[in-house]
């Protein structure tokens, strides 16, 4: 089936065609989709899940649909949602069309940040209608999902004669349609995994640094700074970064250090990271003078050394370089110098078909 869709707004007179729906992967993301296709007027017929949490997820979220295999996912709806996990995807398209599950005309959606449609190539050669629709959301599997996809932005990627659909459809599910590049999906899955995966490690490091410190409720405390900090943020960019890294206070950055490898030695090399990151920017942006960066940069360089072992137990000159500032260790003349370890962004959280749970932004999983 090829619907017609249409370029104006849409209202209940003006709608795409109504869609027989499907899921393949009934993890956080997929089932929320088609309950929110659903209250557009769309019908789910059939989703495919393997783990009890997606059979779970697939009644509380579209009761009475059956759960079906994936080939009879795809024989029984028009517009199919394959929702898996990144990795599994190119070779569940393989499948699906090695078999002659694809019918020509069928919409084949895939929800994955990573991929364009290039990676469904094999389904648009058995005249499928390939769209990457990537909603810019974290999931929870539950019915608050679908009411979060309002006003949500959709990573839309999709050949120029099915672009108006892949925006309609978006629409229809209350999102707003950001067309991105095929070759500009890895770029922009990485920017959101680094502001939205990692927001979560590092909000979750804080709180356990806070209730090691003493703090009953380490929610309520940091709620309203953390608020605080992500509007200033969207708001100012580099211009909102406060806090003794940004003002240069290498005494300070020392003593937090010290108290990490002391509380939460696991913390250390991503809090070195982040504070030479973040004295970088700095830096560019003119919030941090040189002349007061001399010093905190060297805390930073002599604790990554030390961190990494490259001195042993004690950095550079027998000592441990986060107990005072070492002065000139790394001078304004040499801001960018990368002595600390990478922060290495690993695969994010995602609970796929049934998988380890934990979603970042619009994760299909």
């Amino acid at each position: 089936m090829n619907p017609s869709f249409s370029q104006e707004p849409l209202d209940a007179r003006d709608r795409p065609a109504r869609l027989t729906v499907g899921v393949v992967g009934a993890g956080r993301v997929g089932p929320a989709l088609a309950a929110s296709l659903r209250l557009a007027g769309h019908r789910p017929v059939a989703v495919s899940g393997v783990s009890d949490a997606s059979v779970r997820r697939a009644a509380a979220l579209l009761p009475d649909v059956p759960l079906v295999t994936p080939a009879e996912v795809l024989a029984r709806a028009e517009l199919v949602l394959l929702t898996v996990p990144d990795d599994a995807l190119p070779g569940l398209v393989e499948g699906l069309a090695e078999t002659g599950a694809v019918r020509p005309g069928q919409l084949i959606v895939h929800t994955s940040g990573r991929y364009g449609t290039r990676v469904l190539d094999p389904a648009r050669r058995a005249g499928a209608l390939p769209l990457a629709l990537h909603p810019v959301m974290t999931f929870t599997g539950t019915s608050v999902d679908v009411q979060r996809l309002a006003g949500c932005s959709f990573g839309v990627t999709a050949p120029e004669e099915l672009r108006l659909a892949a925006e309609a459809l978006v629409i229809e599910m209350g999102g707003e349609p950001e067309q991105i590049a095929e070759e500009a999906r890895p770029l922009y899955h990485a920017a959101l995994a680094l502001g939205a995966n990692h927001l979560v490690t590092l909000v979750a490091q804080s709180m356990e640094l806070l209730r090691k410190a003493g703090v009953g409720a380490p929610d309520r405390m940091l709620g309203p700074l953390l608020g605080a900090a992500l509007d200033n943020a969207l708001r100012s960019g580099d211009a909102a970064l406060t806090g003794p890294v940004a003002r240069g206070d290498a005494g300070t950055v020392a003593a937090h250090v010290r108290e990490l490898r002391t509380h939460a030695p696991q913390s250390v090399a991503g809090y070195l990271a982040m504070a030479r990151t973040t004295a970088d920017r700095a830096l560019a942006s003119g919030l941090l003078k040189p002349e007061s960066a001399e010093d905190l940069l060297g805390v930073l360089s002599d604790s990554a050394h030390t961190v990494n072992g490259s001195n042993g137990l004690h950095g550079p000159h027998g000592r441990d370089g986060a107990d005072e500032p070492h002065p000139r260790r790394n001078g304004p003349d040499e801001p960018h110098r990368q002595d600390g370890p990478d922060g290495a962004d690993g695969p994010e959280g995602r609970d796929g078909q049934g998988g380890p749970e934990g979603s970042g932004p619009g994760e299909n999983r």
